[in-house]
């Protein structure tokens, strides 16, 4: 009778389970998204109780573009599109007026405070953009700023070979923009594979890439949840006090903990938009100090003649100290376009040698994920 009984104990543990597993592998039928094909992108999402579900993508004109999907019988939405032109693309879904991320989709970015499904398109433009068959390593560092009067974090990039090597790099220290922090330049400007594909393909010299956090008031991206300050930029002691800090923290330290050539040949000093703002601005304030110097999407504002005397004085300056390139970028459809053309010009008159380099598209990391594969080439040769 026992016996029996732990028999029919058996089978019914058997074909529950195996009804159970049978309705798991129903329940995990992988939703694809995106799916890219030849000529198309298929996006899918399963939400069965939304009543409108559409389709929102960065390569899109407008929010007003979006499109709908649709639903089928399994609750799953569904729409595929023209596949756009190769490039990274964020995008989301609008389910029922509220927007949301792919949640089959592992690929993501953070910009500043919002994290975004991405869709990378392969292609001659965005080949670099892809992982490298050698591959560096990215570190998150944690140096003391006594020009701030902080601890503060950077990222630092070190070239494939760095960690068995005793050979010594050049450095280009790349600057984000406003809203950005020291995660920006290696998410959104997919940095390390920008720099491990030209350094794979003998394009760019092998150098180590430092990416501070150009928010004197933040130690670190706001993802630490750590406290932070507002400074005054107004008050002349705090004015250019990230300026400072990265001449008189940032290199010291990267030339003391690494193994790097600390010798100005061997510098370069790189940023976007507000970036661009603090380069300009340290390169004048320190002339000599850094070889490359490459201001992208930004430039000068000229007000009056003293500020004009002021910018010739300190181009001047830069130009006696000394320098190996000057590279300006900017989109003609960039809302800071005529600031660079000021600056342009400023340094055409005050005889600075330079590269003025303007392409189509606007103030996005399209364009200076381009720029940093145009400019990298260019440095310590």
């Amino acid at each position: 009778m026992r016996s029996k009984f732990f028999l029919s104990l058996f089978f019914l543990f058997f074909i529950t389970g195996s009804y159970a597993q049978e309705l798991a592998n129903f329940r995990r039928a992988p939703v694809v998204s995106p799916e890219i094909g030849e000529k198309t992108v298929t996006f899918r999402m399963s939400a069965p109780q939304a009543k409108l579900v559409r389709l929102y993508g960065s390569w899109m004109r407008s929010f007003d573009s979006s499109i709908n999907m649709n639903k089928d019988t399994s609750g799953v939405w569904v729409v595929s599109v023209p596949r756009p032109p190769e490039e990274l693309y964020t995008y989301s879904f609008i389910v029922d007026g509220l927007s949301i991320n792919d949640p089959n989709n592992v690929f993501m970015q953070r910009d500043g405070t919002r994290y975004l499904s991405v869709l990378l398109i392969p292609g001659e433009l965005s080949a670099n953009y892809f992982e490298a068959t050698q591959r560096g390593t990215l570190s998150h560092v944690w140096y003391d700023s006594p020009t701030i009067g902080k601890t503060r974090r950077m990222f630092v990039y070190t070239p494939f070979g760095y960690e068995t090597g005793k050979e010594r790099y050049p450095v280009l220290y790349l600057l984000h923009g406003a809203g950005g922090d020291e995660d920006a330049w290696s998410t959104m400007g997919r940095t390390c594979q920008i720099m491990d594909n030209l350094i794979e393909k003998k394009l760019a010299k092998p150098m180590l890439v430092v990416m501070p956090n150009g928010n004197p008031g933040q130690v670190a991206a706001r993802t630490l949840l750590m406290p932070e300050i507002t400074l005054d930029r107004s008050d002349p002691k705090t004015a250019d006090i990230y300026v400072h800090s990265i001449v008189k923290d940032i290199v010291p330290y990267i030339e003391k903990n690494y193994r790097v050539i600390a010798k100005p040949a061997s510098r370069a000093i790189a940023g976007l938009s507000m970036g661009a703002g603090h380069t300009i601005r340290c390169t004048n304030l320190y002339p000599g100090f850094f070889s490359y110097i490459c201001p992208l999407s930004n430039g000068i504002r000229v007000a009056d003649d003293k500020a004009k005397a002021d910018y010739d004085a300190q181009f001047t300056a830069l130009r006696k100290a000394g320098y190996k390139l000057y590279f300006l970028a900017c989109g003609e459809d960039d809302f800071l376009i005529e600031s660079a053309k000021t600056l342009n010009a400023t340094l055409t008159r005050n005889g600075i040698k330079h590269t003025f380099f303007v392409n189509s598209g606007g103030h996005t990391w399209a364009n200076w994920r381009i720029y940093l594969n145009t400019f990298a080439p260019l440095l310590f040769k």
